[in-house]
């Protein structure tokens, strides 16, 4: 395998010259020492403490006034493999596009685990030295398992504390409430919590530190925290009703002011949940920011990151697919030079921690039996990431549907959840691998075929506005038995035409009764894992020949963000 590495000086990108290869006897993640600080960075791991199948999109569509067509993140299957220059059938494919996965994922194993993470991190510590050394967490690690839901976040910590993470930030953190998050970054997380983003309500007072100064190997690492800014919008804002967020460019600027001007800051590093279109649009508008260590949206930004206004812009991923890694020469005042690897954790070539893998065994004992429970036996490959439903998504709501006897189905566009492959048991810890929120319950809603549009075309607009500002990041409503033509270059409320419910023309007036969960208001239900659990016991076997995806308009032939156009009618 080619590791990933780039190398970059004076605001220039070139190709790194470190090159090795599986079976040559060479080992991949071997790096050179270079510079004098050493950032590491993980992101939306999502609870997951073990290995797991990642499929990536085989849609994400880029079509801003269609200038970010070929550009990242916006690039999937060969599109994606050609820009950074990687053979489909590698290793490096495997973990970059979404083609041949379940052939692949056969052949090189599952990916993540804190185990295989934490060897990495200990090694490249040993190699440079702790105290040069900084371990970032992007955020969203406290949710998307059973466990994570059951302990509230504790068996997380336990695990971030083990890796010795150095800084962090949140996002779906704050959907346990404002309650929970205090306690366990006060009284449990080694961490620091950064945000310069998060303000009291109504005093504007900042809640956490906005950022920190470290000296690092005699040289001064400022680092900024940047949460998810729309957190009261994508999530129920009752879980934190006394705090405001946002993007907050002036304040960043201002920051970085601070950080550059009063404490003398190197080399200012921004730790963001902002998600990557965000990122690069507050890049341009904020000055002396050296690097941006991104996530939420889960996107591959490697092993080339993007230059924006002298910024250094990465996403590292999601489910610790991937460890990102920047070597440093840093000088007064300034970034002189850094050398970028993207590493991916191939959890059958990276060696398991002892002391990660017993204190995983141990935080899970106590729910293990209640994990394993089997539900169905899948024989299609099973994913959520993708612009429109996904296989899993589609198993919801045809259950959704089914089991509350509705016409139609609506589930969340989340861009967690994990893959399973075809002829694996679909257990109860699966289950709960893709619907594990804390507001789960399910409704029914008698929408109207206005309403219905309307809600749809207002997840799209989160998804396709032009201005990335207003961009939350997750992907388009999934629906179940409802059809529609979809157009993502156009405005608001003209994206969606020959909207249908079981193949017949909706109607403005006309009621529709509609299944859905993860309501934004509280709400009395059945939370949904009980439902899509009774649901495939009830089946016993599950596969997923029918889609619900939306007809695209010609003008989105050709779209690098688009991997199989057959599926669209294109």
């Amino acid at each position: 395998m080619a590791i990933m590495g780039i190398a970059g000086a004076s605001g220039f990108l070139a190709p790194s010259a470190l090159a090795s290869s599986w079976g040559s006897g060479n080992d991949p993640y071997d790096i050179p020492k270079y510079g004098n600080v050493t950032l590491l960075h993980i992101t939306d791991t999502h609870g997951q403490l073990l290995p797991v199948w990642w499929r990536e999109p085989g849609t994400n569509i880029g079509t801003r006034k269609q200038h970010e067509w070929g550009v990242t993140p916006h690039l999937v299957g060969n599109h994606k493999l050609d820009y950074y220059g990687i053979k489909a059938g590698t290793p490096e494919g495997y973990a970059l596009s979404c083609l041949d996965f379940d052939a692949l994922a056969h052949k090189y194993g599952k990916i993540g685990g804190y185990s295989h993470i934490a060897t990495l991190v200990k090694r490249y510590r040993e190699q440079v030295g702790a105290d040069r050394t900084l371990l970032f967490d992007g955020g969203d690690a406290w949710q998307g398992s059973a466990t994570s839901l059951w302990t509230r976040g504790e068996d997380m910590v336990g695990a971030q504390n083990l890796l010795k993470e150095d800084y962090f930030v949140g996002h779906w953190e704050f959907t346990y409430g404002a309650e929970r998050v205090e306690y366990l970054l006060k009284n449990k997380l080694k961490a620091k919590f950064l945000s310069q983003n998060v303000f009291t309500i109504p005093w504007d007072e900042l809640v956490f530190d906005p950022y920190d100064i470290r000296e690092v190997n005699g040289v001064k690492v400022a680092v900024i925290g940047q949460s998810f800014p729309f957190t009261p919008i994508a999530n129920p804002a009752y879980f934190i009703p006394k705090w405001s967020f946002g993007i907050h460019p002036e304040h960043m600027q201002k920051m970085v002011n601070e950080c550059r001007e009063q404490h003398h800051a190197d080399v200012v590093v921004v730790l963001s949940h902002n998600g990557a279109d965000v990122d690069k649009k507050m890049a341009s508008q904020v000055n002396g920011i050296d690097i941006i260590l991104g996530g939420h949206t889960h996107e591959i930004m490697g092993p080339k990151p993007v230059m924006v206004n002298k910024t250094i812009v990465i996403n590292t991923s999601t489910n610790g697919k991937f460890l990102a890694r920047f070597d440093l020469d840093v000088g007064k005042g300034k970034l002189k030079g850094w050398r970028f690897h993207y590493l991916p954790i191939l959890s059958n070539m990276i060696p398991a921690d002892k002391e990660m893998d017993e204190y995983i065994t141990k935080v899970r004992a106590p729910y293990a039996k209640k994990l394993a429970e089997p539900m169905a036996v899948s024989e299609s490959l099973l994913y959520r990431r993708d612009n429109f439903n996904g296989t899993f998504d589609q198993l919801i709501c045809n259950a959704l549907r089914e089991e509350m006897d509705c016409e139609a189905a609506f589930s969340p566009g989340f861009r967690w959840g994990y893959t399973k492959l075809p002829g694996e048991t679909i257990t109860m810890e699966d289950v709960m691998g893709q619907t594990a929120i804390t507001y789960p319950q399910v409704t029914v809603t008698e929408y109207t075929g206005a309403e219905l549009k309307n809600v749809m075309e207002q997840v799209a607009d989160n998804l396709f506005n032009p201005d990335p500002y207003y961009i939350q990041g997750g992907d388009m409503i999934r629906v179940g038995n409802i059809q529609y033509t979809f157009d993502p270059s156009e405005t608001i409320n003209k994206r969606i035409s020959d909207l249908r419910v079981g193949g017949k023309l909706v109607h403005a007036s006309k009621k529709y009764k509609v299944a859905g969960w993860a309501a934004m208001q509280k709400v009395e239900g059945t939370p949904v894992w009980d439902i899509f659990a009774k649901w495939l016991k009830d089946q016993k076997t599950v596969r997923v020949d029918h889609r619900d995806l939306p007809v695209l308009t010609k003008n989105m032939r050709g779209n690098p963000g688009i991997a199989f156009p057959k599926e669209y009618e294109l």
